[in-house]
C-alpha cells in the first residue's frame, strides 16, 4: 500500500508517512493472494510428480513398458504445465481487475464477474493496458448502482443583501445616493452633510 492510497482512505499526510515508516510499503492482499494460490498449486504438482516417479521406478522392469510409461508422463507433465500457466495467468488478470476498479466499486468481486476478460490486456507490470475502460463505462450506464459515486465539490452559493441586486442591475454607488437625496430635498445645502 503507498502514501497516496492512505491519503486517500482519509489518512493525512503525517500519519500516512508515519505507518509507511513504521511497516514499510505493504502488499496488496490480492497480490498475496496471487502468489499464495500460485504455491498451492505448485507444491500440488510437486507431490504428483513424485507419486509418478516412484511408480515409475516399480514398473521399470521391462525397458518397452518404461518408454511408454516415460511417454505418457511427459504428456501428463506437459498438460500440468499449461494449466498451471493457463491458471496463474487467470490469477493475475484476476488481481490486475481488482486492484484496477477497487475504489470505483462497491463490490469488486460482483463486477469482475461482469467484465469479459477476455477483452482485457494487460501490460509488462501486470496492470490492465485495454479493454476495461469501455466495459466499465458501460455496465455503469445500465447498473450505475454498483459504482462508488465521484466526489463533487460543493458549490456555494451567496445571498443577496436587503437591496442588492445582480451586477450592473439597478446598483447605485455612495456618491449616486447624496445626489438623489440632494434633489429630493429640492435644495443645495451648503452643508455637505447628508445624515441632516
Amino acid at each position: 500500500m503507498k502514501k497516496e492510497d492512505l491519503i486517500a482512505m482519509g489518512f493525512s499526510e503525517e500519519q500516512a508517512d508515519a505507518l509507511i515508516n513504521k511497516y514499510g510499503a505493504m502488499i496488496p492482499k490480492e497480490r498475496f493472494d496471487e502468489v499464495n494460490n500460485a504455491k498451492k498449486s505448485l507444491e500440488e504438482q510437486v507431490k504428483t510428480h513424485e507419486t509418478q516417479l516412484k511408480e515409475l521406478q516399480g514398473k521399470a522392469k521391462g525397458n518397452e513398458e518404461l518408454q511408454a510409461e516415460i511417454t505418457k508422463l511427459q504428456e501428463s507433465q506437459k498438460q500440468a504445465k499449461e494449466q498451471y500457466e493457463q491458471q496463474l495467468k487467470d490469477e493475475r488478470l484476476n488481481t490486475a481487475l481488482k486492484l484496477a476498479i477497487a475504489n470505483k466499486v462497491h463490490d469488486v468481486d460482483l463486477v469482475t464477474g461482469l467484465v469479459d476478460k477476455s477483452k482485457i490486456e494487460l501490460d509488462d507490470n501486470g496492470n490492465v493496458k485495454t479493454g476495461l475502460d469501455e466495459q466499465l463505462k458501460t455496465l455503469q450506464e445500465s447498473k450505475s448502482f454498483l459504482f462508488v459515486p465521484e466526489k463533487q465539490q460543493p458549490t456555494f452559493k451567496g445571498w443577496v443583501p436587503a437591496g442588492g441586486l445582480g451586477e450592473g442591475e439597478g446598483t447605485s454607488d455612495m456618491g449616486s445616493n447624496f445626489a438623489k437625496m440632494a434633489n429630493e430635498k429640492g435644495t443645495s445645502d451648503t452643508n455637505n452633510n447628508p445624515w441632516d
